[in-house]
């Protein structure tokens, strides 16, 4: 049983944290950040420039440059992301339940640190994905797997290690568990930075003291590439490049053993931060933390929500209409209201954007297409797990035409806000440009469909709105990719793109259908 203790405490963990819309976001911040990182030559830019000549993007630079630089940012946000979680059970109430268990310090304390090294390694897992497919686009040469998981593994494993430990240490000591711990971690990750300083020595490749210590890995990174190549004079990260020189190609095996066994070394001091919190955790005693009951916390979301109260009347004629129409009609229609209702920023982006489409000029109805679009996934991405989240499932089940009919029911409701939404832009379009116009309605139909199904599948808005989310932000980078041009912003769309979306649209139909007839035997 005491084996299993901290595995039980981190699964929980996990569920605690991947379930909370703060890790959606912070997935997506990550993903962002990878493209971000990953400059489009044709800019005049690159990731890796030496001796002002621009590094192709092959497997092992667009390796060894993400992991360095996200190995940078994640040694930071990586603490705050990370602690907090013995502050929440002592705001809950939850640490005096916690302090009243037979389980041990240690066996508690190393199931928090292993839960937060796994959901670390998630977010660097998402990150790695978003690189892949940076390659697929911008890439020169084939994705090798193996040199992306050893390069990230050299330089991200010690620092996540680190971190996570560092996160534990000071929320289990009470004198660093609030603004002092924050500023004690950020003169460390400052301290992280100038090693990169002091580990130039090592540009022969010997390694010094200072390489042991260096958790992050980015001083490493560096140090490790300067003697490969030969040279000081590289950049790393936005560089500026003389395309009248020669490309370089890096070699795909850029880690020699004895830099492998310096990591493996400092992985294995990266836990160290953690062995004093065994003895150190205050085990949420009244006389060693203050255990005060924090209020209940509350999102801009719903301030934002509650500002926009007045624009929730809008779903009133709604529902009025929805009464009176027979049939699947007035179901729609209810479904409409109740959108309406329960988010008011959908009434007011139903006022504004129409608006702003037809006073806009007809070059920046693309633009504003972009900001349509990711409203409105937004707002369909929990229309088909709304009646799952509030338990109500099986009511909404019993009306007329069951639970396949309510599938049926809230594709067409995420269709309708859409076309509402975006009905001017299309109707523009349709008079100058009538593929770009389809495109849109192909789009906005597949997508409709990709959401009642994800939410069907999953029980959650945040597997369809993470994936949503995602790939318009892909598609706003790649404006020359045909198939990636989902709703025409681009206008690199073509015929084979709606031909896609149609069989999309029709794939997410039936099997939302089948999915949801299984469930009735």
């Amino acid at each position: 049983m005491k084996l299993l203790l901290p595995c039980i405490v981190a699964l929980t963990e996990m569920r605690l944290r991947l379930r909370r819309l703060s890790s959606l976001v912070t997935v997506l911040a990550v993903i962002v950040l990878a493209w971000t990182m990953i400059p489009d030559p044709q800019s005049g830019t690159t990731l890796l420039a030496i001796k002002n000549a621009r590094v192709l993007y092959s497997s092992s630079a667009l390796a060894l440059g993400s992991a360095s630089l996200a190995s940078f940012l994640f040694g930071l946000a990586g603490f705050y992301l990370a602690r907090g979680r013995i502050a929440e059970d002592m705001r809950s109430g939850a640490g005096s339940v916690i302090a009243a268990t037979s389980a041990s310090n240690a066996g508690f304390l190393f199931g928090r640190w292993l839960g937060g090294v796994v959901y670390l390694l998630s977010l660097i897992l998402a990150f790695l994905l978003a690189m892949l497919v940076c390659h697929a686009l911008r890439g020169d040469g084939p994705i090798e797997i193996s040199v992306y998981l050893l390069t990230y593994a050299a330089l991200m494993l010690p620092m996540v290690l680190f971190v996570v430990s560092c996160a534990v240490l000071f929320d289990s000591f009470s004198p660093l568990m609030g603004k002092l711990g924050d500023v004690i971690f950020f003169f460390i990750w400052i301290a992280q930075i100038a090693l990169m300083e002091k580990a130039d020595k090592a540009l022969a490749g010997q390694v010094n003291i200072y390489m042991v210590v260096d958790f992050i890995g980015t001083a490493t990174s560096m140090v490790n590439l300067k003697a490969m190549v030969g040279t000081e004079h590289l950049s790393l990260g936005i560089a500026s490049f003389d395309s009248r020189l020669a490309s370089i190609l890096l070699p795909a095996q850029l880690w020699s053993s004895k830099m492998l066994a310096l990591r493996a070394l400092t992985t294995a001091l990266a836990v160290i931060p953690l062995l004093p919190s065994f003895i150190l955790f205050h085990r949420f005693s009244p006389d060693r933390v203050k255990m005060t009951q924090a209020s209940k916390r509350r999102s801009p979301l719903t301030y934002l929500n509650q500002l926009l109260r007045p624009f929730s009347r809008l779903a009133q004629p709604c529902f009025h209409l929805a009464r009176s129409l027979p049939g699947m009609t007035g179901q729609v229609m209810a479904d409409l209201a109740l959108t309406l209702a329960m988010t008011p920023m959908a009434g007011l982006a139903l006022l504004v954007l129409p608006l702003l489409s037809l006073i806009s000029t007809y070059s920046a109805l693309s633009g504003l297409l972009t900001i349509c679009v990711a409203s409105w996934g937004i707002l369909i991405s929990d229309i088909s797990c709304r009646d799952h989240q509030n338990a109500c499932q099986e009511i909404t089940g019993v009306v007329p035409g069951g639970i396949a009919q309510r599938y049926l029911r809230h594709f067409i409701t995420a269709a309708l806000l859409g076309l509402l939404m975006m009905v001017v832009i299309v109707l523009r379009w349709s008079m100058h440009e009538p593929l770009r116009a389809l495109v849109l309605l192909s789009g906005i139909a597949s997508m409709s469909g990709a959401a009642s199904l994800a939410g069907r599948l999953s029980g959650t808005s945040r597997t369809f709105l993470a994936l949503f989310l995602f790939g318009l932000y892909v598609a706003v980078n790649a404006t020359k990719v045909p198939m990636i041009d989902v709703f025409g912003f681009n206008g690199a769309a073509n015929v084979q793109t709606i031909l896609t979306q149609c069989v999309i649209t029709v794939l997410s139909l039936f099997g939302g259908y089948w999915y949801n007839q299984r469930r009735l035997t």
